[in-house]
C-alpha cells in the first residue's frame, strides 16, 4: 500500500467530514464510513467525485474486513439529544464498535485514533481537567450510555496495546464547533445561534453559570492529525480542546453581539440531570508533545459558524 489508506469511521458526521478534507488535502487514500445516524450526505458530497475518496455506508456495530493502514475512530452519537434517543444503541456503537475498529486495526496492523470525550470525567470535582484525574461519572444516568461507553472503549484501546502491541491514540474532546454542526442536536452552541437568527428566546439552563471552553473545529482536526502522524507522542490520552473558559449566559453574549439584529431575549430553565457545573482542559501535555494549541479567536469562529448555520436556514443575515 504505497498511498496510506485511511479509514474515518462517522466520516459523514460533523467532525468526521472535516477530518475528510483534511485527510484528502494531504493526499492520503480516504475510506469514509458512515450509517447516517447523525452524519449527513451533504457533509462529504464535494468529495465523493475525488480519486483519493470513497464511501462506505456500514454500521461499526458490525464487523467489516478492509484494507487499512490508519484508522480515525469517530463513529457515535455525540449530542444529548441524540444519544439518549438510543440509549442502547449508543453504547454498542461506543464498545461493541470500538472492538470491531480495534480488531480491524489488530489484523491490518494498523494504527488507530480513538475520538474520546471529556464527558468521561463526568460532573468533575478537579478543576481544569487533566488526563490524569479519573473522573467522577453518575453510572446509571441519563448520559451514561455515552460517559460509560466511552470510557469503556478507553479501556479496549489500552487493553489492545498491552495485551496485542495495537498502536493506539486516544483524544478526549471538550466542546467544539464551527460549520456542519447539526442544528437542532441541543449543543449549546448550535441552540443559541439557531434561536437567535429566528428571534426565539435563547434558552440557558440553571442560569447560564456552568461553565464550558469552545474550540472550533479546525484546530481540533489538527489535533488529530497531529497525533496521528506523530512517531513520539506516545498513546495518550490526551486531553483536545480550547482552554479558554466562559460561562454559557457569556457565550450567550457573544452570540447576540454578533447577530446584533436579533429580537431574541434570556430565559432560563431547569438545568439536566447530571449536566457538568464545569468543563475547562489542561491543555499542557498535548501542547508539551506536539505543540499544539488552539489558534482560532471565539469571535472569529461563532462568525463563520453563524454564517453557515445562517445559509442552511436561509436567513440573510
Amino acid at each position: 500500500m504505497a498511498t496510506s489508506r485511511v479509514l474515518v469511521t462517522g466520516g459523514a458526521g460533523f467532525l468526521g467530514s472535516h477530518l475528510c478534507d483534511l485527510l484528502v488535502k494531504e493526499g492520503k487514500y480516504v475510506i469514509c464510513l458512515d450509517n447516517f445516524y447523525t452524519g449527513t450526505k451533504s457533509n462529504i458530497e464535494h468529495l465523493v467525485d475525488l480519486p483519493n475518496f470513497e464511501f462506505l455506508e456500514h454500521d461499526i456495530i458490525n464487523s467489516i474486513d478492509i484494507e487499512v493502514n490508519e484508522i480515525y475512530n469517530l463513529a457515535c452519537p455525540a449530542s444529548p439529544v441524540h444519544y439518549q434517543k438510543d440509549a442502547i444503541y449508543t453504547w454498542k456503537t461506543s464498545v461493541f464498535g470500538m472492538y470491531n475498529m480495534l480488531e480491524l486495526a489488530k489484523k491490518n496492523n494498523a494504527r488507530i485514533l480513538q475520538a474520546s470525550t471529556s464527558e468521561i470525567y463526568g460532573d468533575p470535582e478537579v478543576h481544569p481537567q487533566e488526563e490524569s484525574y479519573w473522573g467522577n461519572v453518575n453510572p446509571i444516568g441519563i448520559r451514561s450510555c455515552y460517559d460509560e461507553g466511552k470510557r469503556a472503549a478507553e479501556t479496549l484501546c489500552f487493553d489492545y496495546a498491552r495485551q496485542h502491541g495495537t498502536d493506539i491514540r486516544v483524544v478526549r474532546i471538550f466542546n467544539t464547533y464551527g460549520p456542519r454542526m447539526m442544528i437542532d442536536d441541543g449543543r449549546v452552541v448550535s441552540n443559541f445561534i439557531k434561536q437567535a437568527l429566528v428571534n426565539e428566546d435563547i434558552t440557558l439552563y440553571g442560569g447560564g453559570s456552568q461553565t464550558r471552553s469552545f474550540c472550533y473545529v479546525s484546530d481540533l482536526i489538527q489535533g488529530f492529525f497531529s497525533f496521528m502522524e506523530s512517531e513520539n507522542a506516545g498513546s495518550g490520552p490526551y486531553n483536545l480542546g480550547n482552554p479558554n473558559e466562559m460561562t454559557v449566559k457569556e457565550l450567550a453574549h457573544e452570540v447576540l453581539n454578533l447577530i446584533v439584529n436579533s429580537k431574541s431575549k434570556l430565559v432560563d430553565l431547569d438545568l439536566p440531570m447530571d449536566d457538568p457545573k464545569q468543563r475547562k482542559p489542561n491543555i499542557s501535555a498535548i501542547a508539551s508533545a506536539l505543540g499544539w494549541e488552539p489558534k482560532v479567536k471565539l469571535k472569529d469562529g461563532l462568525r463563520l459558524t453563524i454564517e453557515s448555520i445562517a445559509e442552511r436556514l436561509h436567513i440573510k443575515l
